[in-house]
């Protein structure tokens, strides 16, 4: 498997987790565990952004 191929699956991933998060943190009844759910579902869907968006633009060139 490629690199971005093995970035793409990585950022899949994370989109995956970040969902059971939100999930988890809608069934929450504690106000405290829904926010630190929501927050940790949010930072890896962000980080899940930032992995797909610096695989993007990449020439085969590394000094392109």
């Amino acid at each position: 498997m490629s690199v971005a191929g093995e970035s793409g699956g990585r950022a899949q991933q994370m989109r995956a987790k970040a969902q059971e998060l939100t999930d988890a943190a809608e069934r929450a009844t504690d106000p405290q565990e829904r926010k630190r759910l929501t927050d940790k579902a949010r930072r890896l869907q962000e980080e899940s952004k930032q992995q797909e968006d610096g695989m993007g633009g990449q020439g085969i060139d590394p000094m392109y």
